[in-house]
């Protein structure tokens, strides 16, 4: 059974992502590095958790 998917705000997301500053996070989008994020009519952004999810897991490194 699969977990229904939710849209994240962007103070969610950098708690998911264990503290990283909404600074970092904005330059992450400005250099086309941040997850995919949706854009409300309202200028405020959101990130489906399985987007957020696809994200690091395309960030993982072999070790």
């Amino acid at each position: 059974m699969s977990r229904r998917d939710e849209l994240l705000t962007v103070p969610q997301v950098l708690d998911e992502l264990g503290g990283v500053s909404r600074r970092t996070f904005y330059r992450w989008r400005e250099l086309g590095r941040a997850p995919v994020c949706i854009q409300l009519p309202n200028s405020e952004l959101r990130v489906w958790r399985s987007d957020l999810l696809s994200w690091l897991d395309s960030r993982r490194e072999a070790a």
